[in-house]
């Protein structure tokens, strides 16, 4: 395998892994926060954190969006093709829950939020969403391992 082909798909790989990671970070040690805000705090702790989020997640989803592909044509005539296809398939649906769903929960936090009942509401449906987002970032990382750990395995089996 050309190492252009090799590292392409080692920046997928890190680019999932980012996402994995960020998924477990939100998961144990963001969202046990949640019943701790409130209208007076919520600003400090989630706004600017989300606004920088998204910036850098903008410019590494085309980052996965191109190396996705490069990965989906390099594999499209090996037994694997189904790694990019899904790695892609989760990205976009990530990528479209984000945008769709995600975001009016963002904008609204952004705006200001000054009723206690309604923060709640709007973080509950935001940690839901993510949960969702989060476990389509679990299933492109397994993707993109088992991609790895087979040509591992391959490699070693004839030892």
């Amino acid at each position: 395998m050309p190492r252009a082909i090799v590292v392409n798909n080692a920046i997928l790989f890190l680019c999932c892994s980012i996402y994995l990671g960020t998924g477990i970070s939100l998961l144990f040690f963001q969202f046990p926060l949640e019943p701790k805000l409130t209208v007076d705090n919520y600003y400090l702790i989630f706004v600017e954190p989300v606004d920088n989020a998204t910036r850098f997640f903008t410019y590494m989803t085309a980052v996965m969006l191109i190396t996705g592909f490069v990965m989906l044509v390099t594999e499209w005539l090996s037994g694997i093709r189904w790694v990019p296809v899904v790695v892609l398939a989760a990205l976009i649906a990530s990528t479209l829950t984000t945008i769709y769903l995600i975001f009016p929960h963002n904008e609204a936090l952004r705006k200001g939020i000054a009723d206690p009942a309604e923060l709640a509401g709007t973080f509950s449906a935001w940690a839901g969403l993510n949960r969702v987002r989060v476990s389509l970032w679990i299933v492109m990382w397994l993707a993109m391992m088992y991609y790895f750990a087979r040509l591992a395995y391959a490699a070693r089996a004839d030892r």
